[in-house]
């Protein structure tokens, strides 16, 4: 057995690293749920979330994964044979069509390759098409982890505006939230989904649904059965700053603490970040000579990146190689990108040197699993990462 030393370099795009700050943040003992000092946090974490999605609408917190989340948007807002229209951008679209498959909705999946967006003119024709407005709502999936493409949901939504469809707009932004610019309520977002374990620094556990008004009518009217997932029973009792049934409450003292280090930042700054050590591990990426999964230039994205192998060359061996040498997890290729793609996470709690370790490792790695490449990937990124450096000196120097 390798025996390595220093802290494990984990660089899957989730779950990722978590602060120092909150893991004490969470090193508390135990709460009463239905005490006043648990009424008091009950309240900070809920405004702190409506300010991590940009709205004033509630947002319901659930002990869970953020395929809870996923299932808690749909028995909610939709009812078993609803037509719903969603696209095959990646894995976690794909999961989320299963899910709604499992709940008897009529799901129209516009086909995908992989390797771009959703067809935003594809969701607009389908729109259009639909006269009778049988289609209930437009899901999508906004930071497709298993690809590292995004989705824009405002484009989104003014094409449902555009030909005047009543669907809601409902969007998974799981690994989006705190890591891409997100606007819940001036996007025109009705059902935004997320999840406690990327961009918010958390360890799993916490999943999290952004209800529009329309939303909350829409899940009025519905006669499915649900309970634990119940928004308006979640809403009741979040009056009182508590919930319905046992909450995660040492994983809520660290969202408020996680939060708290997002807005010390920034959030702007945050997004800015995430773009800058993208653009660098890009531009690592040319140099060696490979190619990124995702093909469209303009959605690319900020939190991760996939990377894929040279023809004949295995992903998941190139990521053994890496962690039994390096003491460093890469994220792995999914469903039919699997052994062809490895993913990198540049997402959360992160920085410049992490990144520049990051990047190391890569291309040792590279060479130490014989895998076809230029030298000098991380040259090139170090270049992106210090013009950041003379751009705010230089600003500095004039102010």
């Amino acid at each position: 057995m390798t025996v390595h030393t220093g802290r494990h370099f984990l660089q899957i795009p989730g779950p990722t690293n978590v602060p120092d700050r909150v893991l004490r943040a969470m090193d508390m003992p135990t709460l009463d749920h239905r005490g006043p000092e648990f009424a008091e946090l009950g309240f900070e974490v809920l405004a702190a979330m409506q300010r991590m999605f940009r709205t004033k609408q509630p947002v319901i917190i659930y002990p869970s994964s953020g395929t809870g989340a996923w299932e808690a948007a749909i028995v909610n807002a939709l009812a078993p044979a609803d037509k719903v229209l969603m696209c095959e951008t990646g894995q976690f679209a794909v999961l989320w069509r299963g899910i709604a498959a499992k709940f008897k909705l009529d799901v129209d999946f516009v086909p995908g390759d992989w390797r771009h967006g959703a067809d935003v003119d594809q969701i607009e024709s389908r729109l259009a098409a639909d006269r009778e407005h049988k289609i209930k709502a437009v899901m999508i999936v906004h930071n497709e982890t298993s690809t590292g493409c995004v989705t824009p949901p405002l484009e989104v939504r003014k094409a449902l505006d555009r030909v005047k469809h009543p669907a809601l707009l409902m969007v998974d932004t799981i690994s989006g939230l705190g890591s891409l610019e997100y606007e819940h309520d001036s996007w025109g977002i009705d059902v935004s989904v997320a999840g406690s374990q990327k961009g918010l620094m958390l360890p799993p556990g916490l999943g999290f649904n952004a209800v529009s008004e329309r939303a909350l009518a829409a899940a009025k009217a519905n006669p499915g059965m649900r309970s634990y997932w119940d928004w308006q029973e979640v809403i009741n009792f979040n009056k009182a700053g508590t919930f319905p049934y046992t909450p995660a409450t040492n994983l809520l003292m660290g969202l408020k603490e996680a939060v708290r280090m997002l807005e010390e930042e920034g959030l702007e700054n945050v997004f800015a970040r995430h773009k800058r050590h993208s653009a660098a591990t890009r531009s690592a990426m040319k140099v060696w000579g490979l190619e990124p999964q995702c093909q469209d230039a303009n959605a690319h994205s900020p939190a991760l990146t996939g990377v894929r192998m040279p023809d004949g060359h295995d992903a998941d061996n190139f990521r053994k190689v890496v962690l039994e040498n390096y003491d460093m997890s890469l994220g792995t290729g999914l469903n039919k990108i699997k052994g062809k793609v490895f993913r990198i996470g540049h997402i959360g709690h992160f920085n410049d040197l992490m990144l520049m370790g990051t990047l190391s490792g890569v291309e040792m790695g590279l060479d130490l699993a014989n895998v076809p490449h230029r030298g000098g990937g991380v040259l090139a990124a170090m270049e992106v990462l210090k013009s950041r450096d003379v751009v705010s000196m230089t600003k500095a120097a004039v102010a």
